[in-house]
């Protein structure tokens, strides 16, 4: 008998940069992967997998106020809409107050 060589598929999603201030969540990972075709998707898993994420990170359907998203370091306008592909990176970056 021959050895068969077993070829395995390599799954690349999209990688989520979690904000400081949500890493409690997270138990401390700043980074994940969590698949997701748009970003709204993208947090569906985060909450799957970290459930309260959501709620920190969307309001009414939309990105929380004061909350940017940056996909692939552009800032999106299109919200949890944004297509993202599997090499995406999404940066949830909340806003910096001052005077």
């Amino acid at each position: 008998m021959g050895a068969q060589a077993v070829e395995r598929e390599c799954v690349v999603v999209p990688e989520a940069w979690i904000p400081t201030q949500l890493q409690a969540l997270t138990g401390g990972v700043r980074r994940v992967s969590a698949d997701g075709g748009t970003v709204g998707e993208v947090v569906a898993e985060l909450e799957r997998r970290f459930p309260g994420i959501e709620a920190r990170l969307v309001f009414e359907g939309e990105v929380m106020p004061g909350m940017s998203v940056v996909v692939d370091g552009d800032q999106t306008q299109l919200g949890l809409l944004q297509p993202v592909e599997e090499s995406s990176e999404v940066h949830f970056i909340p806003a910096v107050g001052g005077g």
